[in-house]
């Protein structure tokens, strides 16, 4: 599209961060998902005492890598992930290996949810899920503080609804 016609969109990286407890609560995920095989091979390890030569070993493997990851994994993912509303639209850089960078135009937003799982509540963080015309999917903010992700929601509301409608 030339200069003066329209309004582009262009890509470029957002500029806020996500709130510094989604460390933590990216974190509590790892440590939960690690527990799930850890706990029952340590348990049966101690109970089944000819099976501990099997089942102890790879517990503390997984334990020890479930442990690293939770901690470094998030300190990394909360350098990668940025978001920004304009008054044009949605941008959202995320990933860790391949960084995906999404555009929303506010032309082409459909719905806008907000959502606060239970450990999301622990961590008073919420997830803001932006719905588009895109095949692609909807694009999502996670680890948002809760009220930061309330006053989005509505400003994102607020926004489309004085944004005509794209009829591409």
């Amino acid at each position: 599209m030339p200069q003066g016609e329209g309004t582009a969109v262009a890509l470029r990286p957002p500029r806020n961060t996500l709130n510094e407890r989604a460390v933590g609560w990216w974190r509590a995920q790892w440590l939960l998902l690690t527990a799930v095989p850890v706990v029952p091979l340590a348990v049966l390890g101690a109970l089944i005492e000819p099976a501990r030569f099997w089942l102890l070993p790879p517990a503390a493997v997984l334990a020890a890598a479930g442990t690293a990851a939770a901690v470094l994994l998030p300190l990394w993912w909360f350098r990668t992930h940025r978001w920004e509303i304009t008054e044009d639209a949605v941008y959202v850089r995320t990933g860790y290996f391949r960084q995906e960078w999404r555009i929303a135009p506010m032309s082409r937003i459909q719905t806008v949810d907000t959502v606060r799982g239970p450990l999301e509540q622990l961590f008073r963080l919420a997830t803001v899920t932006v719905t588009t015309a895109s095949a692609k999917g909807a694009v999502r903010i996670a680890g948002l503080d809760h009220e930061v992700a309330a006053d989005l929601a509505r400003r994102l509301t607020r926004i489309t609804r004085d944004t005509p409608g794209d009829a591409t």
